[in-house]
C-alpha cells in the first residue's frame, strides 16, 4: 500500500499545483480596475476550483495510505 499511497500523493500535488497555478495566471491582476477579472472569480473558481479539491483529497488520501502501512 505504500507504493500506492505515494503515487496518490504524487499525483494529487501534480493536479493541485497546475490547476492553482492556472487558476492564480488567470486571477492575476494586470490592471487593479480591470472589471474582466473580477467578474471571472466565479468562473475559475469553478473550473479551477473542482480539480484542485480532487488533487487535494489525493493529496490526504496518499498520505493516510503511507501512515497506515506499517513499517516492515
Amino acid at each position: 500500500m505504500k507504493i500506492l499511497g505515494g503515487i496518490l500523493l504524487a499525483i494529487g500535488i501534480l493536479i493541485a499545483g497546475v490547476s492553482g497555478l492556472c487558476s492564480a495566471v488567470f486571477l492575476w491582476p494586470v490592471d487593479t480596475s480591470d472589471v474582466y477579472h473580477a467578474s471571472m472569480v466565479g468562473a475559475v473558481a469553478v473550473i479551477g476550483g473542482i480539480p484542485f479539491l480532487i488533487g487535494i483529497g489525493l493529496i490526504f488520501l496518499g498520505r493516510h495510505l503511507l501512515k497506515s502501512t506499517g513499517e516492515g
